[in-house]
């Protein structure tokens, strides 16, 4: 996986697409790097990020990309009251799956990566609520054959 660094370009490539003409949350900004590739089809975007070594870098990488906003500090309170967005990519941190869910719209999506693939649903809390919450319809997508994502759609 990454070891908290930039996503990978098959996840960069993934969130470009799934990111089109929707407004966007971002937990975990590292170093802008998967930040600026939704930035390209994103109506808007907000990246939070706790680290402020990362975020003085993502900064000035992401300056001039008028749909960004990059913040820094706990997420999950800087986007309390925010949106709803149309996707939330969970990169980092700790997972308060409630409160990501909040954010959300119907039909909304959310992504998780770094994983690796093949393990059991059981015993994973990631896994479990992302494969099993009926409020979303999920699956477990490869992005390179040592790594693996989890899409989410929001049901009505």
């Amino acid at each position: 996986m990454t070891d908290g660094g930039s996503s990978i370009p098959a996840v960069q490539a993934l969130l470009r697409v799934l990111a089109t003409g929707r407004d966007v949350a971002e937990f975990g900004t590292a170093f802008g790097e998967g930040t600026a590739a939704i930035a390209e089809t994103a109506r808007s975007v907000v990246t939070v990020e706790l680290d402020p070594q990362r975020v003085a870098i993502a900064r000035d990488r992401l300056a001039g990309l008028e749909n960004v906003e990059a913040i820094e500090g706990d997420a999950y309170e800087l986007l309390r009251g925010r949106g709803p967005f149309g996707l939330v990519f969970v990169d980092g941190g700790v997972y308060d799956w409630e409160r990501i869910l909040e954010l959300l719209e119907p039909g909304g999506l959310l992504v998780k990566d770094d994983l690796t693939p093949g393990r059991a649903v059981e015993g994973d809390p990631v896994r479990e609520f992302l494969l099993r919450d009926r409020r979303l319809a999920a699956v477990e997508i490869l992005t390179t054959p040592q790594s693996a994502a989890i899409v989410a759609l929001r049901r009505s």
